[in-house]
């Protein structure tokens, strides 16, 4: 009769699993991914697919939960406004935005994360301007379909709204120092995550 299966073995199958499926690679498209289901539902994935988007969204949250109230919903308003704009105008160009942005926005937003600076208001509202018409513009710049490009860009937007509102007001919630000090953490992995693309972008031009 056999043994039944220890917990430590039951654990360790779905954490197996789930680092092959992190591993697994995956094509890179520069143009939309078409779910089946219209342009918004492709720029839902094409934004869920785009760790160089999520991630600096996710560290503005954080940030901007960390400061306060205030400062969460200044972010939740201004940066899917700035990102549509960008990308309406990333739409209308041939120009392709600037390759070592995302490693400056998670250099950038990750340290303020992980220092948990005291910034004011104004420069809250700054930071999410240029995130949003940047990375916008490199979305729009990206998916080379004017007509359907625009719609992909509302389910884009839609996206760094509600990711936004989730993470922002999370954080916001959070009273207990070991809690805040567990954000700041997150924010320095997405520093060192930074640093690793730095890394690569830097061999690929030696």
């Amino acid at each position: 009769m056999r043994k039944p299966a220890s917990i430590k073995a039951l654990c360790s199958m779905p954490l197996a699993i789930l680092f092959v499926m992190v591993l697994y690679p995956l094509p890179a498209e520069a143009h939309l991914n078409s779910t089946g289901m219209g342009p918004v539902y492709d720029g839902l994935l094409h934004f869920l697919e785009s760790p160089e988007d999520v991630v600096p969204v996710l560290a503005l949250a954080l940030f901007a939960g960390l400061r306060g109230a205030n400062h969460g919903r200044r972010a939740l308003f201004l940066l899917p406004v700035s990102w549509l704009l960008g990308g309406l105008v990333g739409l209308a160009s041939s120009v392709q935005g600037i390759a070592i942005a995302p490693v400056i926005s998670f250099l950038l937003l990750g340290g303020l994360v992980a220092t948990d600076v005291k910034l004011s208001l104004c420069a809250t509202t700054v930071i999410a301007a240029v995130l949003g018409l940047e990375h916008g513009y490199s979305n729009g710049a990206s998916m080379g379909q004017p007509g359907i490009g625009a719609w992909a860009l509302l389910g884009v937007v839609f996206m760094v709204f509600v990711l936004v509102a989730l993470c922002a007001a999370f954080v916001i919630r959070l009273r207990r120092p070991w809690t805040r000090i567990a954000v700041r953490v997150v924010g320095s992995w997405i520093v060192a995550s930074g640093l690793l693309l730095l890394g690569w972008n830097l061999r690929g031009r030696l």
